[in-house]
């Protein structure tokens, strides 16, 4: 299990244990001769055969990939307007493909190829697929420029020279609907094509992975192009992406206040320790579980570690900390109206791992991670003090509209009417870390809820109905969703965080078998093959309830039960679901 890292992990966090490989037809073209492959708005720039069993990915400094089967790679170049420059790349199975294709997602504003999807799509036996979004790559630090120096955050003087800040895609839209939703489609449209040359057939099946960003471009892609995968699988996604922007502002905002309000190393797990002392095993779980199972049952307030009696941080809080600790948990608010822009975390997720990219690792940014879409909007003045509108001064009642007005309709993939999607016979999965710092756990079940009440005809959240839920059962038959109890973003987190879920899509769609269950494990050390504790992941609105009986380190020992009345932070419908 690999560290969670910014806006990443996607297929490759699954095991694919169960997807069978079947030998390849006889390749059609050569894998060299793909190069002279004529496509629209396409220039093939390599095709390489590569048999060596391993891959240097290019970084500094670079790192290998072994154990691969031998394969032909294939880069090349998408320019679907003159302001594009979308990077993809293709890799092809030579002996050992299964007759499907898979598209993968990446993370933050992308920038680069995710070669980890590639390499373990193609260990599965895919054809598999990936893009840079069309946003380059320039070597900045992916903390704060999303994987790209020309997006902004001229500031990080570490990473930029603030005296020449780079305008990013502001004054760019060609390229921010790339970003935003075209880059994925084409690299859809283009692999396919390249991967049929190659073997000389379609393929069977397609699907698509992806989790952060990438879980955006696989409901992005089921919203706007439902037939492009059979099966599309969405982790911890950043669907609502300018409203989950601004709630990275926020968040910086609400430690930065004054010195005060800052959450002193340590502290974090103090908060956590507490939060799993009042809630742990009143939520389904188990009494020795180190996560929550069910956050929505667990109603800590941060003034129970106020302290008192001389007692001093940060063995305690003060008055401002507490204040923070609130504001996390409230969410994303317009102070005018107190309309709900973004949820907020959920209570669980509490770490000083600034890996998890939670409020310890905003607390040690000179300006928010990942803002640098706000300079495509109000352009590289964003970044300086003496703007008018900038990071530390952005107003939550009044800038929100400018934004959405700009961006939302190409970065946003909120429709929830996937009747063509449904209609084709695609199946989406989605999952989501109930301990996730960045990306709140509550907006995917926001969105499927959504799903409901439009299959409903009305908002109908999916939680227990007496006599049976019918438009829950009607989403269902198409989407589904999984929490896990204890993940991080998109990985990582005290509780089970390994599972393979794209096995259990590639059976619904082929076999129409519909998962109820989802096996997760928790590896000592987040290091296979030694098992800590394996659980089930429960297709929602149920979670997994200790049975009272047995190890509870044994998944056989929980049922997957449905709660009822679950409260749920939605956002004012103009900023939702």
């Amino acid at each position: 299990m690999r560290r969670h890292r910014p806006y990443r992990v996607g297929a490759s966090m699954a095991l694919f244990a169960g997807i069978l490989i079947a030998s390849s037809p006889a390749m059609a073209t050569p894998c060299s001769n793909l190069q002279s492959l004529q496509l629209q708005h396409t220039v093939i720039n390599s095709a390489t055969d590569n048999s060596t069993g391993t891959f240097v990915v290019p970084g500094n400094p670079p790192t290998t990939i072994t154990g691969l089967p031998p394969f032909c790679r294939v880069t090349a170049t998408l320019t679907p307007s003159s302001d594009s420059s979308i990077k993809i790349e293709i890799w092809l199975p030579e002996g050992t493909w299964n007759g499907r294709f898979l598209g993968t997602g990446g993370g933050g504003f992308q920038g680069d190829i995710t070669y980890s999807e590639l390499a373990s799509g193609i260990k599965a036996g895919f054809a598999a697929t990936n893009s840079d979004l069309g946003t380059g790559s320039s070597g900045c630090n992916p903390l704060f420029c999303g994987s790209n120096g020309n997006m902004g955050n001229p500031l990080a003087t570490e990473f930029g020279d603030p005296a020449a800040p780079s305008t990013g895609l502001f004054g760019h839209p060609e390229r921010i609907k790339d970003f935003g939703f075209r880059a994925i489609h084409l690299m859809t449209v283009r692999g396919k094509e390249i991967a049929g040359a190659f073997y000389g057939q379609r393929a069977k099946t397609a699907y698509f992975a992806g989790c952060s960003t990438g879980g955006q471009n696989a409901l992005m892609e089921a919203q706007r192009f439902p037939d492009d995968y059979d099966g599309i699988l969405a982790g911890a996604a950043a669907f609502n992406r300018t409203h989950l922007h601004m709630a990275g502002l926020f968040g910086w905002q609400n430690t930065h206040a004054s010195p005060g309000r800052f959450i002193q190393p340590g502290q974090m797990t103090l908060i956590n320790q507490a939060v799993l002392k009042q809630c742990v095993g009143h939520d389904g779980g188990a009494g020795t579980d180190q996560f929550l199972t069910d956050p929505r049952d667990c109603g800590f307030d941060p003034k129970s570690l106020l302290c008192t009696g001389g007692k001093q941080p940060p063995a305690c809080l003060t008055a401002d900390q507490v204040t923070t600790m609130q504001k996390y948990y409230a969410g994303t608010i317009d102070p005018v109206n107190g309309q709900l822009i973004n949820p907020g975390s959920e209570r669980g997720n509490e770490t000083d791992d600034v890996l998890a990219l939670g409020l310890a690792f905003q607390e040690q940014l000179p300006e928010p991670a990942f803002d640098g879409l706000f300079y495509w909007v109000f352009g590289p003045s964003f970044g300086y003090p003496s703007s008018k509108v900038n990071f530390a001064n952005f107003d939550f009642h009044r800038a929100v509209d400018k934004v959405d007005d700009q961006l939302a309709e190409m970065l946003n993939a909120t429709s929830t009417d996937l009747g063509e999607f449904r209609e084709h016979g695609g199946k989406l999965i989605m999952y989501h870390g109930w301990a996730d710092p960045l990306i709140p756990s509550q907006s995917s079940i926001n969105y499927f809820n959504a799903l409901v009440g439009n299959d409903g005809h009305g908002f109908q959240p999916a939680g227990f109905v007496p006599g049976g839920n019918p438009a829950l059962r009607r989403t269902q038959s198409y989407a589904r969703l999984f929490m896990v109890p204890g993940m991080y973003h998109c990985s990582g987190g005290p509780g089970p965080n390994t599972f393979d879920a794209l096995t259990p899509l590639v059976n619904w769609v082929e076999n129409g078998t519909a998962p109820e269950t989802i096996l997760a494990t928790k590896f000592v050390a987040d290091t296979p093959p030694a098992v800590q504790f394996t659980r089930p992941l429960c297709v929602f609105p149920k979670v997994a309830q200790y049975n009272g009986s047995g190890s509870s380190s044994i998944a056989a020992n929980f049922t997957c039960v449905a709660h009822d009345h679950e409260f749920n932070q939605t956002p004012a419908p103009k900023y939702g679901p």
